[in-house]
């Protein structure tokens, strides 16, 4: 009995995980490549203009996360959840791919970047739907006592994912040189974005099977409407969320494009520092998720959110005072 709820459980995070992972890696190489994409997709006299351009375009993913939500929530109850986390990753691998093949302001005008935030959006529609409908896939298939481990496992696939992004960014900074990365090399970890995809649609489509608690849930004709019945619990929710999602992205995100553009850090050097503090966050999400499991969920969140806050101050004290490989200690503080 134990050996078959153990070969459950497995299957359940493999699940949840698989897609996360995919999702996340081709949702965030973006970030990392900001530069490199402003000037070729919004070329001006100013490279601040262009990556402020490029990061507006970053900031378009984000608007269609909420809805992917709500689409994706509404198949997942309405059709299943194998088919909203099957679809989801589908709908990542196409358009990463196409930035990775898109051609430049150069080339076709401003078709290139009206082409790319279509790119960007349809990206944010299938993570919004993706990273919502995997953690309550996790949670579902998960014990009472143990909600907390099996949620953090989302948490876990989305920086994994983050992690393969700024890994793969960093060894071609590593391997190309500057001409080329600009070039062209920048290009390589969108388009090897389809094979990511097409490993997370498979481990999906054979792993997760479509009998489970959510069959038990009682049915409603419209489960969006009865959601906002709840108004006030999602916006407590938003206002939670939003203090980890400013946090990871400037950390995680920003910082990397900070460190070449302000600092003038080699990107390479600026990637390998991403990585290993990403790698160090990975390894404390499933710990803090058990832990939440016997301390209970609030105190979890409030030393979190005030760590945040406290970290804040020195993290960008260093960052004004040019030193990455502080940076890097500040940063790898910052487990929430």
């Amino acid at each position: 009995m134990n050996s078959k709820r153990l070969t459950g459980d497995r299957r359940v995070i493999i699940a949840g995980v698989a897609g996360n992972v995919m999702e996340w890696y081709d949702f965030s190489v973006y970030g990392y490549f900001a530069a490199n994409i402003g000037h070729h997709f919004f070329p001006a006299q100013d490279r601040v203009s262009s990556l402020i351009a490029a990061f507006g375009v970053f900031a378009a993913g984000f608007l269609m996360r909420p809805l992917g939500s709500l689409l994706f929530g509404q198949i997942g109850d309405k059709i299943g959840r194998k088919m909203a986390l099957t679809t989801s990753v589908a709908l990542m691998a196409i358009p990463t791919f196409l930035i990775g093949a898109l051609p430049t302001y150069q080339q076709i005008g401003m078709m290139a970047p009206v082409m790319l935030v279509l790119m960007r959006l349809l990206q944010g529609l299938s993570v919004g739907g993706e990273y919502t409908i995997s953690s309550i896939f996790l949670v579902e298939h998960s014990a009472a006592g143990r909600r907390g481990f099996f949620g953090s496992f989302a948490e876990v696939g989305a920086c994994s994912g983050v992690l393969l992004g700024s890994a793969l960014s960093g060894l071609v900074t590593t391997v190309l040189d500057r001409e080329m990365v600009d070039s062209w090399g920048w290009r390589i970890p969108f388009l090897i974005g389809i094979t990511v995809g097409i490993v997370g649609l498979y481990i999906r489509r054979h792993v997760i099977e479509e009998s489970g608690p959510q069959g038990e849930q009682r049915k409603t004709a419209s489960p969006i409407r009865e959601a906002f019945t709840e108004w006030r619990t999602i916006a407590r929710l938003v206002g939670l969320g939003a203090v980890g999602a400013v946090g990871f992205y400037m950390s995680f995100v920003y910082v990397t494009t900070y460190l070449r553009q302000i600092d003038h850090t080699a990107q390479s050097t600026a990637l390998d520092i991403n990585t290993i503090s990403m790698a160090v966050l990975l390894l404390l999400l499933a710990p803090v998720g058990a832990l939440s499991d016997r301390c209970g969920r609030k105190p979890i969140l409030l030393i979190a959110t005030c760590g945040m806050f406290l970290m804040a101050w020195p993290l960008f004290w260093m960052l004004r005072h040019h030193a990455p490989l502080v940076i890097f200690s500040g940063r790898s503080g910052l487990p929430f």
